[in-house]
């Protein structure tokens, strides 16, 4: 330690001299001078070359070793159970409750087009700022459902309304499957609350259909459900 510092010490005096005299010109990383004479200005501390271990051979490493012990089986099939589940029972729209009172109004599918629309040839089938509507095109085949699957009376509200032929049941909360089971016909759901959210619905049940070159849409109050103990909701 002693050396250390007295080699520390002797090459700062020798810095600061030729810094005060003028003497000292560049000097380049290996501790010459420019155009002088070279300077081995010795080692400081042990130096060990850099190691670091590859991330693919970790993770292949770790990956192996799951796989040995079962973790990884166990993980897979905790996904696999996960990912079934949400399937299942997704997850309800969030922000809609009962309707208690009934209201009706109408939704325009019409758009602005921002842009040019192309076919694969390039010849233009419509100029953005036109204004354009799917219902001039196409029919809408059924009218929409909206109801909360976890609720017996919205469910028989829905099968009152038609067959598979002339409504489609789509669910804001519940699960679909069980549903589908139980009544033997295709069942939806809103995954996110993407149409009621567009339509605007905040209640259920509620009802979508084709009215000319509009959609009407309407939430119906259904009378207060009575539960087996009486209590009224």
């Amino acid at each position: 330690m002693t050396g250390l510092v007295q080699r520390t010490t002797s090459l700062g005096l020798a810095v600061g001299l030729a810094l005060l005299t003028g003497a000292a010109g560049p000097v380049d990383a290996s501790g010459s001078q420019a155009g002088g004479e070279e300077h081995d200005l010795g080692h400081f501390g042990e130096t060990w070359p850099v190691i670091e271990p590859d991330l693919l051979t970790t993770i292949e490493e770790r990956l192996r070793a799951a796989q040995g012990s079962g973790e990884l089986d166990r993980l897979n099939r905790a996904f696999a159970a996960r990912a079934e589940a949400r399937v299942l029972n997704p997850a309800p729209v969030a922000g809609l409750t009962p309707a208690s009172e009934s209201r009706s109004w109408t939704y325009d599918p019409a758009m602005m087009l921002s842009a040019d629309i192309r076919d694969a040839r390039g010849t233009l089938i419509a100029a953005r700022g036109t204004r354009v509507n799917p219902l001039d095109l196409v029919t809408l085949p059924r009218k929409l459902l909206f109801v909360d699957g976890t609720s017996d009376q919205q469910i028989a509200w829905a099968q009152a309304q038609g067959d598979d032929a002339h409504v489609s049941i789509i669910l804001v909360a519940g699960s679909p499957f069980a549903r589908m089971r139980a009544l033997q016909r295709r069942v939806w759901f809103d995954q996110g609350g993407v149409l009621t959210a567009r339509f605007g619905i905040a209640h259920t049940p509620a009802l979508v259909r084709q009215q000319g070159k509009v959609l009407q849409v309407g939430e119906v109050a259904l009378p207060p459900e009575t539960h087996k103990d009486g209590e009224r909701t």
